[in-house]
């Protein structure tokens, strides 16, 4: 697209909070000049999204200087130094887009239904299957108390059997699922199985459910097809969910019909970065009731959603499924399970609340990492190769063997090969220290060999992602310029060492600087200086049988690129390796945090906070 617009408001309307942007072209670029915030206003007392979307473009209207829109409405296109030329929009207020996903077999036809759904940008309620372990019973009261926003219901290749399709059909059916906004419309039912089965789905459920019908997800085993059935999904959440959420009809003229899950705009800026860099990418974001990861390898895009993993509303359920044992490891100092368990309720009662001392904010760091750690696993479990594909039995080719196995059920996200982690949300976002944001990220899903890290310094990405549906080049260079922070790089050697054992020496030459040699050294960080804009090229040679990406104890030369922290060594192991002794692991902790200036002021060491926590 010709660069024809001069300025452009995006606004991201989330499950809390409104956040407006403003991006102008200034010379030969485009930046981001303004931004305001506001809460979401589509509960009671107002009821009306554009209550809250207004207060925070006003907001941004304050801090441009000049008016955005009239009392009768957004000024498009711009005239003069009134209004903006392109307006943006995503959305994940009440909940965002919640379904249930059904498929004949779980790990195969419902699995590929679950990507899909989480593709377009959907909470995953539940996950119907013909093998599911619950009685049928118990499968249709589960769809009826769910009361979903849409059911996206495969099964069957082309060729196969339409009788478990029908079955599957006949379940949803019996539970007669009623919508969760409103209650004068039929939940959409989209049908993307066998497609010999079609006219059955219809008769058996076009009563209850409006059914829209795309083309097969699995049409064999051996294919995935997604994209049919993820642009229905996005259509109909525009039609039948925003159209029905209160004060969406003003929205929707403003957007002019166009308003994208927030999750699915997201994901679409991580494509757009990994496909921009030729590289593998994660990005973890993470919400005060859910936490999304992402990867791009390849030509592979995967997001799962840990729907109840997250640093307020769900915090509870971080530590339930955590334990007090894995959340506590993380601290350097004491901390009974009792106070450690109020202190963690009362941020799920109290969502809003901010840490007030430096003991609470190393607590919630806790809590994030295993947050993320956990979310990470769960994506870990879903990226993968597609599942029951078949596999030769013939071993004569046994490259072919050994291929189609990788395919099958095999994990998609090598983090040998990852070269960069992208972090959003408030509590890395807005870390009081970038230290703090990149030990998070580092604990949490332990990057393998040379990874580069960054952090959303604004929440911009879900405004970027539904902008480069319209110019991606623009989208990319405001993301690059003013959202991403970068934070360093991060060389971790695959081992499990013991305790100052050399894992490799590292060769480090910083442009226009004297080279220096360090060592990583097992169980210990060591933080390298190599600022913003600076890079330093690396010859890394591994200990036996040691990976940092090149293969075991295979030497591998590439580039470090300079952040907010640096180049941070890190012999700890992976999965990281924590001392048994309680007073040793805290101590190693305490190292950890001083080694990175993450937590400064305090004498760790000096046990000053273990005997405050105890005392």
């Amino acid at each position: 697209m010709d660069r024809e617009f001069r300025s452009v408001l995006a606004v991201d309307v989330g499950s809390t909070t409104t956040k407006a942007i403003v991006i102008e072209r200034r010379g030969d670029r485009y930046g981001l000049v303004a931004r305001g915030e506001s809460p979401t206003t589509v509960e009671a007392p107002q009821e009306d999204v554009m209550v809250g979307l207004l207060q925070a473009v006003r907001r941004a209207e304050g801090a441009l200087g000049r008016p955005l829109v009239r009392d009768d409405g957004l000024v498009t296109p711009q005239a003069g130094d009134t209004g903006v030329d392109l307006f943006v929009c995503t959305s994940s207020a009440g909940g965002g887009l919640q379904m249930t996903v059904a498929g004949v077999v779980k790990s195969m036809t419902a699995e590929s239904a679950h990507r899909a759904a989480l593709g377009a940008g959907a909470i995953v309620m539940d996950v119907l299957s013909l093998d599911d372990a619950r009685l049928v019973i118990e499968r249709i009261r589960r769809l009826q108390e769910l009361r979903p926003d849409m059911i996206l219901l495969a099964g069957g290749t082309d060729s196969g059997n339409i009788s478990h399709v029908a079955a599957i059909a006949e379940y949803i059916g019996a539970s007669r699922p009623r919508p969760r906004l409103g209650g004068g419309y039929k939940v959409p039912l989209v049908y993307a199985g066998n497609q010999r089965a079609r006219e059955y789905v219809r008769d058996v459920l076009s009563d209850q459910m409006d059914v829209y019908v795309v083309p097969n997800i699995r049409p064999t085993l051996e294919e995935e097809v997604l994209e049919p059935a993820r642009k229905e999904i996005h259509r109909l959440f525009l039609e039948h969910v925003m159209a029905r959420a209160p004060g969406y009809q003003n929205l929707l003229r403003w957007a002019r019909n166009v308003i994208q899950p927030t999750p699915m705009a997201v994901g679409k800026m991580m494509r757009l970065m990994a496909e921009a860099h030729g590289a593998s990418v994660v990005g973890v974001d993470v919400g005060g009731a859910t936490t999304d990861v992402f990867s791009v390898v390849g030509d592979q895009f995967h997001r799962s959603v840990s729907a109840n993993l997250g640093m307020s509303y769900s915090t509870a359920n971080v530590f339930a499924e955590a334990s007090p044992e894995n959340i506590g490891r993380w601290l350097p100092f004491e901390i009974s399970e009792r106070d450690l368990r109020n202190l963690n309720a009362n941020k799920m009662i109290r969502p809003t609340t901010l840490p007030a001392t430096l003991e609470e904010l190393l607590i919630e760091h806790a809590v994030a990492r295993e947050a993320v750690r956990l979310s990470f696993a769960h994506h870990m479990e879903l990226a993968v190769g597609l599942k029951g594909i078949h596999v030769p039995k013939s071993f004569d080719r046994l490259k072919d063997l050994f291929s189609q196995r990788s395919l099958s059920g095999q994990p998609v996200v090598n983090l040998l090969e990852v070269s960069a982690i992208i972090g959003s949300g408030g509590v890395l976002s807005h870390a009081p220290r970038r230290s703090q944001a990149m030990l998070l990220l580092l604990d949490s899903i332990q990057p393998e060999g040379v990874t580069g890290l960054y952090v959303d310094s604004v929440f911009m990405m879900p405004h970027l992602g539904v902008l480069a549906e319209i110019d991606p080049q623009v989208a990319l260079e405001v993301f690059e310029a003013d959202c991403l922070v970068p934070l360093g790089t991060c060389l971790a050697p695959k081992a499990r060492p013991r305790p100052g054992q050399t894992l490799a020496t590292v060769d480090i030459a910083p442009a226009g600087e004297a080279p220096r040699r360090e060592v990583v050294t097992g169980g210990e960080l060591k933080l390298v200086p190599l600022g913003p804009g600076k890079t330093a090229d690396l010859r890394i040679t591994p200990s036996r049988g040691v990976d940092v990406g090149a293969g075991p104890g295979r030497r591998l030369e590439t580039r470090a690129v300079g952040g907010r922290v640096g180049l941070v060594l890190d012999g700890r192991g992976r999965p990281i390796v924590f001392p048994r002794n309680r007073t040793e692991r805290r101590a190693a902790v305490a190292r950890w945090l001083e080694t990175l200036d993450a937590y400064p002021g305090r004498a760790w060491k000096s046990g000053a906070a273990g005997r405050e926590a105890d005392g």
